[in-house]
């Protein structure tokens, strides 16, 4: 599967009094992370993609982590992603935050390719995710993106 590598700096609004990533920092950068994956897979960011395949989005309907060690402002961590599973039109992020070669934060995410119900425009629907999205999330690694 498709692995994207992201450094990110973390920043003083990051954390909470106690000087430790407070946790809902995580999940928004989670989410950034899957959003630079289906980039770094398809060539192109979100918006191009929603535009391209007449989505809203792809937004989350689980999510979770185990927080194995805490991160601190100034620590320059690394966020692994990859889809581990792909359904009619929902699938599966994993993702691992690294403090030099230590695992910090396992994390996942089910996310569902929605666009518009056509039959009521205020709702939306799960819809088939392209074969192309699918063939550029399943192939090699590319190199460490900074952030």
């Amino acid at each position: 599967m498709f692995v994207n590598r992201r450094a990110v700096q973390i920043e003083w609004g990051d954390c909470d009094p106690a000087g430790i990533v407070h946790y809902p920092r995580y999940f928004a950068m989670f989410d950034a992370a899957t959003a630079a994956l289906f980039a770094a897979a398809l060539g192109y960011g979100k918006l191009e993609m929603i535009g391209r395949f007449g989505i809203v989005g792809f937004p989350m309907i689980d999510t979770g982590a185990c927080f194995l060690a805490p991160s601190r402002f100034g620590d320059l961590v690394t966020i692994e992603s990859n889809v581990t599973r792909f359904g009619r039109s929902s699938f599966e992020v994993a993702h691992r935050l690294l403090r030099g070669a230590a695992i910090a934060i396992e994390a996942h995410e089910k996310r569902v390719w929605a666009g518009h119900d056509a039959g009521d425009p205020a709702r939306l629907k799960g819809r088939p995710i392209p074969h192309e999205v699918i063939d550029a999330l399943s192939t090699f690694a590319p190199p460490l993106q900074e952030s």
